[in-house]
């Protein structure tokens, strides 16, 4: 006979029942547990070690990789950062001539429909008709332009005529100092490269560059010969200043400065001629990168080099 279970009986067996299965959920969570730690350090040790090849590979490169951190390298990284580009007038310059390509390929797709089907000679009349049309358009542009310039002016002037003639008495002073400096001379130039900043005035990028400029940049590498320009006697050898070394040398009225040197070759006192090699390209002074900053005087009044000599 089946043994009849009291009410405590069932209830004792229904616990016992219980927490034999918890027990056994209770080693799996541990189970799991022990599992995701286990994966937790093996991730950590994995990108500890990612961590120091990173390390070892750049200390690698810094010993054996010598030409990143030459002088050759930093100085042809100064050399090109060094010259001024003038990137709103690459793009203007871009602008106008797709805009130029567009119109010239619309005007030529109109001139084929409507001389398609048409022989030869009617083909020559309508292109005939298309570069006079063309042409008719471009002088009505530059009437419309000079008529514009020409309102401006007089809107901007008091006296308009006299500011005419204040403007024609500038240039033709500027024509005469270029005039009186060739006529003392003739002049080669005194490095061979790029011109990195032009004469006059000009948006420098640091607050140490001024913003008149008084000669001619020419950009080369450190240690290139410069020649003299010019026979003469130099007046001044010196290192101080924001030209750094640099040299003047006097040739009647004329006096041309050779700035921020490398080496000076000569000295003061002595005389000059054309071709000598002077001194070295550098970047002394106050300078941005390597290069020649060539001047020309008249009386100690500045003149723009281009309009002396090619450079």
């Amino acid at each position: 006979m089946e043994r009849t279970m009291s009410v405590e009986d069932k209830i004792r067996r229904a616990e016992e029942i219980y927490a034999k299965r918890n027990n056994g959920n209770t080693a799996r969570v541990r189970v799991n547990e022990n599992s995701k730690k286990d994966i937790k350090i093996f991730k950590k040790m994995f990108i500890q070690m990612i961590i120091c090849l990173c390390i070892y590979g750049v200390f690698y490169l810094i010993k054996h990789s010598n030409y990143i951190f030459s002088d050759d390298f930093v100085n042809k990284a100064k050399e090109i950062l060094s010259y001024d580009t003038n990137f709103a007038e690459l793009y203007n310059n871009a602008k106008n001539a797709i805009k130029g390509f567009f119109n010239n390929e619309n005007k030529q797709e109109s001139v084929d429909e409507k001389t398609n089907g048409e022989n030869q000679s009617d083909k020559e009349e309508a292109n005939s008709t298309l570069n006079s049309t063309v042409e008719q358009q471009n002088v009505e542009n530059r009437e419309e332009k000079l008529e514009e310039e020409k309102n401006n002016s007089e809107q901007n002037g008091i006296g308009g005529a006299e500011d005419k003639q204040e403007q024609v008495s500038q240039l033709s002073e500027e024509e005469q100092q270029i005039q009186t400096i060739k006529k003392t001379t003739t002049y080669i130039k005194p490095v061979e490269g790029p011109i990195s900043s032009k004469f006059g005035l000009r948006n420098p990028t640091t607050s140490t560059v001024p913003k008149n400029h008084t000669g001619t940049d020419i950009a080369a590498n450190i240690g290139t010969k410069i020649i003299s320009a010019t026979d003469g006697e130099v007046v001044l050898a010196s290192s101080e200043g924001d030209y750094g070394n640099h040299l003047k040398i006097q040739i009647g009225q004329v006096s041309i400065i050779y700035a921020h040197c490398n080496k000076l070759y000569v000295k003061q006192g002595d005389i000059i001629k054309q071709g000598q090699e002077i001194a070295e390209v550098g970047s002394t002074g106050n300078s941005t990168g390597p290069h020649l900053h060539f001047e020309i005087r008249l009386n100690e009044v500045p003149v723009n080099p281009e309009k002396i000599l090619q450079l």
